[in-house]
């Protein structure tokens, strides 16, 4: 019962900053919701097999198990306090997380896939499940590696992972955050303004703020931007070579890495 409670916050998350933005958005959508949502939808769905079949039955049941009951990884060496183990799991974890948010940017192969989440003409927190199979599959793999590399136990992944999904949903939530507030959880946390200078359409601006959930690694890898040049009112969003309603389409959406 724990892990299906705790496997419902991302979803918790998504409702209630698809709610606020309804009442109080950050910015008008040029294209709306309707044609985006369903598409953002219909990449969700395709990559509902792949998640089910790599990331529960092998990334965490099958890997965390092995690695634990063959003491393989970092946390099954040493001894730790329970609440250091976690700290330092998800500590590790989302440094994973932004290595590979970066290796996405930076290698052609994987940038064919992830474009498809940065071809959104908008942005709000539909873009938050807006992810080619493809990609995903390259994740969950990628995730396991690093769940046997650190012998992180499975009920420490599910929740880092419910986390990680909650913090994507909120940072790419169409909202409008106080300035006050920001300064006050950017040290730390990813905010909507933040997020936003990394779906800029220039490719400096794309190029930074990889940060899924801390801000921690963009900061000591000099990867952090403050804000796009042209202002978060100005900063246009997407791909510079797609600003039509193509990437709304889903059938193009799940074809772009083969263009």
């Amino acid at each position: 019962m724990g892990t299906k409670l705790v496997a419902l916050i991302p979803a918790i998350a998504f409702v209630l900053i698809a709610l606020i933005e309804t009442m109080r958005p950050r910015r008008a959508l040029r294209f709306g919701r309707l044609r985006r949502w369903t598409t953002s939808f219909v990449l969700l769905a395709s990559s509902r097999f792949t998640v089910w079949l790599l990331a529960w039955i092998i990334a965490v049941p099958v890997a965390a198990s092995w690695a634990e009951n063959n003491s393989i990884g970092l946390f099954n060496q040493i001894a730790l306090p329970l609440w250091a183990e976690w700290l330092g799991a998800f500590l590790l974890l989302d440094f994973a997380m932004w290595l590979q948010h970066l290796l996405t940017h930076k290698v052609p192969l994987l940038w064919r896939f992830h474009k498809v989440h940065h071809a959104d003409p908008d942005i709000d927190v539909s873009t938050a499940i807006r992810f080619h199979p493809g990609e995903i599959a390259f994740s969950v793999i990628w995730k396991a590696g690093w769940v046997l590399l650190l012998g992180v136990a499975a009920p420490i992944v599910i929740a880092f992972e419910a986390w990680l999904a909650a913090n994507a949903a909120f940072n790419h939530g169409n909202i409008e955050l106080p300035r006050s507030i920001d300064r006050l959880v950017r040290p730390f946390l990813v905010t909507p303004d933040m997020h936003l200078v990394h779906h800029s359409t220039a490719l400096k601006e794309q190029q930074s703020n990889y940060g899924f959930a801390l801000t921690l690694w963009d900061r000591l890898c000099g990867t952090y931007r403050n804000e796009s040049e042209k202002g978060r009112d100005l900063q246009p969003i997407g791909l510079s070579e797609m600003q039509d309603e193509q990437p709304t389409r889903a059938l193009t959406s799940l074809e772009l890495p083969l263009t």
